[in-house]
């Protein structure tokens, strides 16, 4: 029997898978994966209890910005009414100022119109007595007179009547 390579590769094929055995390399190499494979399956799990947790913190933020906006609007809707309320009022203040401020000039002008009838009446009094002085110092005819005492009587009454409409 001759001993060729083929043998002599063989037999170096069996020793090294017996050292490799002996040194227990496969059962080293076993436990790294299933240490490397634990490792693995924690950060799964880890990156699994994170990704529940943002989708808890997400759901959490999106209720607070839901709410926020809901407050927002009512917050909006509480201003537009309290500024219509407050234009309502300011527009009645302003028609009641208004309305006292044409209730008083109307009172001025009545006050005037009745202040101004009574100086016509005063100074057509007083013209008809400085008439009537005047007809009495320079008249000797009593006819005369009466005939003037009648006259500035009827045109003291017209006068009167015009200033009253």
């Amino acid at each position: 029997m001759t001993i060729d390579a083929t043998f002599w590769v063989a037999v170096s094929f069996f020793i090294f898978f017996g050292g490799l055995v002996y040194l227990r390399v496969p059962q080293k190499i076993n436990t790294t994966l299933i240490e490397e494979i634990s490792k693995i399956k924690k950060e799964l799990n880890e990156a699994e209890k994170l990704k529940v947790e943002s989708k808890n913190l997400l759901s959490n933020y999106e209720s607070k910005i839901d709410k926020s906006k809901k407050e927002v609007q009512d917050i909006l809707n509480l201003a537009r009414k309290d500024s219509e309320k407050s234009i309502l009022e300011t527009t009645e203040k302003f028609h009641k100022i208004m309305e006292n401020k044409k209730i008083n000039l109307e009172q001025k002008i009545n006050q005037m119109k009745n202040n101004s009838i009574k100086e016509i009446k005063n100074i057509s009094v007083k013209i008809s007595i400085n008439a009537v002085e005047h007809l009495l110092k320079n008249s000797i005819d009593k006819s005369r007179l009466e005939k003037l005492y009648s006259n500035s009587y009827n045109q003291a009454k017209a006068s009167l009547k015009n200033i009253r409409i």
